[in-house]
């Protein structure tokens, strides 16, 4: 293939992912990690592939991430998370395209427990991830931000692995982060009360499990929608509490 390929990873505290994610890449002509000040293990084991390491505070996943495309020799970037992993057959896939369109979306095999879930509306996860970074832009959102391209895009056949949860620890971590960015990001738009809480959390859980068959993949499935649930409770909850503050700090103005 003619055209080079920059992947940018982003990490912090990733020890037990990064290595696995940069071994998936070895075959790019850059790999640059940016590192959001790790105590962990990570830098030493991301010197294993590449000597371009950048240390800096974490500024959120979108500035983060814009940073990191910025950094790229390459007009073509690779983004990645690290605890996704590029496939033996993607990486063959993307080697032998000619890349005639400006962007990619990559479909994402992800995994709960180390369980493939075909369910829940995660067997339909397209995400552009490789593009030109020359005319690609990525969303200023706290949370579920991503890339768009102004260009034609098209997607691979083959999809990346994505670790979503490796145990039910890390998932109840990454639901009340993400709860927090969610809440801080939508506080000011909406308000919420007690049935609305309500309503939204039981219509995430049957949602995910009826709607998007999570019941097909069976305690998984159930424990998912369940989690989803539990996000929507937080968030919702979260986005009272902070209209509470703001109405109560008013009050004494």
């Amino acid at each position: 293939m003619s055209n080079k390929i920059s992947v940018v990873i982003i990490a912090g505290n990733e020890e037990q992912n990064i290595y696995d994610c940069l071994k998936s890449v070895e075959w790019a002509d850059e790999i640059i990690v940016v590192d959001s000040e790790s105590t962990d293990d990570t830098v030493k084991i991301a010197k294993e592939f590449t000597d371009k390491i950048f240390i800096k505070k974490w500024m959120g996943f979108s500035k983060q991430k814009d940073y990191a495309v910025n950094l790229a020799r390459n007009n073509w970037v690779l983004s990645l998370d690290a605890d996704e992993r590029i496939t033996p057959k993607l990486a063959d896939e993307i080697l032998n395209s000619s890349l005639e369109f400006d962007g990619y979306l990559i479909g994402r095999e992800n995994y709960f427990i180390g369980k493939a879930i075909s369910t829940c509306g995660w067997e339909n996860d397209y995400q552009l991830r490789l593009f030109k970074k020359s005319n690609t832009t990525i969303t200023d959102r706290l949370v579920h931000e991503g890339f768009v391209s102004d260009g034609k895009t098209a997607k691979l056949k083959n999809k990346m692995v994505h670790l979503t949860y490796n145990s039910i620890e890390s998932a109840l971590a990454k639901i009340n982060h993400y709860s927090d960015l969610k809440a801080t990001e939508d506080y000011e738009r909406k308000t919420i009360g007690g049935l609305g809480i309500l309503l939204h959390s039981v219509s995430a859980f049957l949602r995910f499990f009826i709607s998007y068959k999570g019941y097909k993949d069976g305690v998984y499935g159930m424990i998912i929608s369940f989690f989803n649930s539990i996000t929507s409770m937080l968030s919702y909850t979260k986005i009272w509490e902070l209209n509470l503050r703001k109405q109560t700090a008013g009050e004494k103005e």
